[in-house]
């Protein structure tokens, strides 16, 4: 049976921090970093990289579009 794991990639750079998508996250995987980009703005970041499921709310509701979701497929053992 295949295991479904996402990443998320925030362009640092063009987000403005406005929190939506980390509202967004069914899974709690995003968070605003204590770090700022260029703009003064707390930009997201993955907190919880490990519980990302790769269903993309994020992106969706992105209204910058500076989000990016990878989804990888992983096969795993038969008990």
């Amino acid at each position: 049976m295949a295991k479904i794991k996402g990443a998320v990639a925030v362009d640092a750079e063009r987000c403005k921090g406005c929190g939506v998508c980390v509202v967004a996250c069914p899974s709690g995987v995003l968070a605003p970093n204590v770090l700022v980009n260029g703009k003064g703005y707390n930009y997201s970041y993955m907190e919880n990289p490990d519980d990302c499921t790769g269903c993309a709310n994020c992106a969706m509701v992105c209204p910058d579009s500076c989000i990016t979701v990878y989804r990888r497929k992983f096969e795993t053992e038969a008990k």
